[in-house]
């Protein structure tokens, strides 16, 4: 027990003693820390001493060498300016030299036209002296030429003037005359040459169509089987297609017949169709009808866009394109419709190039001129007033659409493409070939309308000519008056319109003329 408590007694002696040490030995090392801080605080004070003086020199020698620059700069600036005075000094005398030496050249110069303006005064005031002589002879010779032949200066100019006018309208009359003579030859010469010229580059052909088309057979046997039991089967044909279908003696043939060459299309080709299947029954043959029909109608449109493009026309409307394809298959006394248009507009083209005027419009004004001709429904409207209407409709050139409404002269023509449509409207109908008629028909017409001639008094001969499109009716000059032979031509022409049905118009001509004969012996 002593020797524990011995023991922490010594321990706790021990630890005081410890702390005390401890305690010295932290106050020395502040100390020291203290000391050597004082000395680094001392040290670094120096150094920025130093830094500072060197840093001091180091501006001061800049400032110097900035200051030497700024004064040298501001050296060249003065003696540039000076330098820039001295030139401007120089020219300065140099343009007061050349002004005094030009103010003496000056000052020369008006001393010359001084002198020169004093003989120019001179010789006017002279000039005006003999001026007022010249008058005073003028007047003179003019009061003896009064006395002389009794009439005053303006009575004498007045004559002059009045013959002078009158052989100048003579002479301008005999030359007027003159030109338009030598005009009216020259225009005929040259007219002649353009239609003649026109119509040699055309090839033409003659007409082929009529109102009956021939279907070729295999054999007789198929007849039957076209005509089916208690005949059917050519009753649905004929319900089916509006066309008529002649079944005769004919060996391997049949006959369609319609005046509509759309229909006797659809007919003929169903028919084909319906004999190479073999199967020919009325169902079939509606359903075929049907097939045919629309394929006649895109062909149709594909007629019409070979044909415009062919004449080279662009930006026409698919509508008058599809009624450009359907003239394939329409045909006006014989000439088939589409042919004739195409022949127009060649015409057309190669006219209005010769004549200066737009071949592309003349062109298109050509080929669709007769377009009232195929309307999809009937009408009474002519199918020139038609054709225009449609024209207008779809947004073509009033030239064009004016060129389509008078190539009858159902209205008034207002542009030069108008003429030249009708001219060669009238080429293409009246060459041989063209076109044919019934010939008894045609015959009665032409007797007809002579005949109606006959009915009026004082007629002597009447001529029916041009195809039956112009009648010459002479009269006899003792009893039809000049005047009554205007009216004799506006009589027979209502009497025409009237009593006649006819394709076109009919021009009636009243020639009436005096013949005095004298034999010389």
């Amino acid at each position: 027990m002593d020797n524990i408590v011995t023991i922490i007694i010594t321990a706790v002696a021990a630890l005081a003693v410890g702390f005390i040490i401890a305690k010295m030995l932290e106050k020395n090392n502040a100390a020291t820390a203290i000391a050597s801080a004082k000395k680094e605080a001392v040290s670094i004070i120096k150094n920025a001493e130093k830094d500072g003086e060197s840093l001091k020199k180091d501006k001061m020698l800049q400032a110097k060498e900035r200051f030497i620059e700024l004064k040298s700069e501001h050296e060249k600036v003065i003696n540039s300016r000076e330098r820039k005075m001295v030139e401007a000094e120089k020219r300065t005398r140099d343009k007061e030299s050349q002004v005094s030496s030009e103010l003496a050249k000056s000052k020369k110069s008006n001393d010359e036209l001084e002198n020169k303006k004093k003989s120019y005064t001179e010789r006017l005031v002279f000039i005006e002296k003999k001026q007022l002589d010249l008058d005073k002879m003028h007047k003179n010779q003019v009061e003896q030429l009064e006395v002389i032949s009794s009439l005053s200066a303006d009575d004498a100019k007045n004559q002059l003037m009045e013959t002078l006018k009158d052989e100048a309208k003579t002479a301008a009359m005999g030359y007027i005359q003159n030109s338009v003579e030598e005009a009216k030859m020259t225009a005929q010469q040259e007219a002649k040459k353009i239609i003649i010229s026109t119509i040699q580059r055309i090839g033409t052909e003659e007409a082929v169509e009529n109102c009956v088309s021939v279907f070729n057979l295999e054999s007789d046997d198929v007849k039957g089987r076209i005509i089916g039991r208690e005949g059917r089967n050519i009753r649905a044909i004929e319900a089916a297609t509006g066309v008529e279908i002649i079944v005769d003696d004919t060996p391997e043939a049949i006959i369609l017949s319609c005046f509509d060459s759309v229909r006797r299309e659809v007919a003929r080709l169903s028919l084909h169709k319906l004999v190479t299947d073999g199967r020919i029954h009325p169902a079939r043959i509606e359903e075929i009808v049907k097939k045919t029909s629309r394929q006649i109608e895109e062909e149709i449109i594909e007629v019409g866009k070979r044909t415009v493009i062919d004449l080279g026309i662009h930006g026409l409307q698919p509508e008058l394109i599809k009624a450009v394809g359907r003239m394939k298959y329409r045909s006006s006394y014989g000439q088939n419709l589409l042919q004739h248009s195409r022949e127009v507009a060649k015409l057309c083209g190669v006219m209005a190039s010769e004549l200066g005027l737009n071949p592309k419009l003349a062109k298109r004004a050509g080929l669709l001129h007769d377009i009232g001709k195929v309307p999809e429904t009937e009408t009474e409207l002519p199918h020139a007033i038609l054709g225009m209407q449609w024209a207008e409709k779809y947004g073509e050139k009033p030239e064009v659409c004016n060129a389509i409404g008078a190539h009858h002269d159902e209205i008034e023509m207002t542009s030069l493409l108008s003429p030249i449509v009708q001219v060669c409207d009238a080429i293409s109908g009246a060459r041989p070939g063209a076109r044919r008629q019934v010939l008894d028909s045609y015959i009665q017409r032409l007797k007809d309308l002579e005949d109606i001639a006959f009915g009026f008094g004082g007629v002597n001969k009447a001529y029916a000519i041009q195809a039956g499109r112009e009648l010459r009716v002479m009269v006899e000059s003792e009893k039809v008056s000049d005047d009554k032979a205007a009216q004799l031509s506006f009589e027979i022409s209502q009497k025409i319109q009237t009593d006649m049905t006819y394709p076109g118009q009919v021009k009636v001509t009243v020639i009436r003329e005096t013949r005095a004969v004298n034999i010389a012996k």
